[in-house]
């Protein structure tokens, strides 16, 4: 693989992503190859079946291997919420006379903050916000002059669940892994820099899997991942019509949440068969979906209600491939949650779909990591 290029592993709760590119202009990516499978999934922090992950994983890595006519010798992993651990933290390091910030001075600070917790390792740090000895509050403080430096921080800590059955799969394949907080990544590509300064809410749906976070900065203030998304809806389809999973899956993009009147049945053609559908019941089961997925947000939108006023006039930005295709979606976030929403997608020809954020974004963060190339970058952001 050149030395420009980056393999990714986007891990979502019903499908895995392998794709290798590297950087374009403007922040777009050219895409060597890419490949997609689904599997079983995980749930309460585990893989409902790590045989079947294991054979995935190979399987796309030969296909991208093939395709690239290249072997894959690192690999950037997005970690989800689901097995990551993020701790918030508030640092201090001060000086017997003034000094000028430097990388030295930032990595104390950082290091000071970095824990050892059972069953998890730490995967990275990133800063939210500065403030120095005379109370400037600053995203960057190297090269200020002061005698103090307090730093509010995020340290993400990944699941030694998932890193050990990754790297189960990874080293027969001789590749090494490294790991990326999914969500973060998803933040820092998609909310500009200067809107995460003052807050900002990000929600990304999944199909099994969702997750809501505060963030400040460069990093994460709160988050909550929740068992619910487009997949749990579309089980609850299959509980309602005789139909399988990818027909009621499909049959979420034909459901309307504006309809105000009755709407009756209607038959759909799916594969050569066909299926009569209660249309008002498909309705009210979308709608029913979609507001378990708010109570879930609106509960953690109560619980950061006490970091002040400015919080209540912030949007909430959705994105992920739980939003795509279901009519209303947006509108009915806003009307149950009472806060305007702002679905994210990468600005990128072909690519801009909610589904594309998260593999998109990771990819970003990898190259990133990968130009740096050092434990430093990673650190700090």
């Amino acid at each position: 693989m050149g030395r420009k290029s980056v393999a990714v592993l986007d891990i979502r709760s019903t499908e895995i992503t392998l794709l290798v590119g590297e950087r374009g202009v403007n922040h777009t990516f050219l895409f060597r190859a890419s490949s997609t499978k689904e599997y079983a999934g995980y749930e309460e922090k585990r893989f409902l079946d790590e045989e079947e992950l294991r054979d995935v994983i190979v399987r796309l890595v030969n296909d991208v291997e093939k395709s690239t006519q290249s072997n894959i010798r690192e690999l950037y992993i997005g970690v989800p919420s689901e097995f990551l651990y993020v701790q918030p933290l508030e640092q201090v390091i001060s000086f017997p006379k003034k000094r000028k910030i430097g990388e030295k001075e930032l990595e104390t600070l950082f290091r000071g903050g970095r824990r050892e917790i059972d069953g998890y390792r730490f995967i990275r740090a990133t800063s939210m916000i500065y403030v120095t000895a005379d109370n400037r509050r600053v995203v960057d403080p190297t090269g200020l002059v002061t005698t103090s430096i307090h730093g509010v921080l995020s340290y993400f800590y990944c699941s030694e669940y998932f890193a050990s059955a990754l790297e189960r799969v990874m080293k027969p394949l001789k590749i090494a892994a490294h790991y990326i907080p999914t969500e973060l990544a998803i933040a820092n590509y998609l909310i500009p820099s200067e809107t995460r300064d003052e807050y900002a809410l990000l929600l990304d749906v999944g199909c099994c899997s969702s997750t809501i976070q505060l963030l400040l900065g460069n990093g994460v203030l709160a988050q909550d991942t929740f068992p619910c998304g487009k997949g749990t809806i579309a089980a609850d389809i299959i509980n309602t019509f005789p139909v399988p999973y990818r027909v009621a899956n499909a049959l979420i993009a034909r459901a309307n949440l504006f309809a105000k009147t009755s709407l009756g049945k209607a038959e759909y053609d799916f594969g050569g068969n066909f299926y009569t559908i209660d249309m008002d019941k498909l309705v009210e089961i979308v709608k029913r979906g979609m507001d378990e997925i708010c109570t879930y947000a609106a509960s953690f939108l109560d619980d950061c209600s006490g970091r002040g006023r400015e919080l209540d006039y912030k949007p909430l930005y959705v994105t992920g491939e739980g939003v795509q295709d279901i009519r209303g979606a947006l509108e009915h976030f806003t009307r149950r949650i009472n806060r305007e929403t702002e679905l994210l997608v990468p600005q990128i020809p072909y690519y801009n779909k909610p589904s594309m954020s998260s593999r998109i974004a990771l990819a970003d963060m990898a190259y990133e990591d990968h130009l740096k190339g050092k434990l430093l970058y990673r650190l700090f952001n």
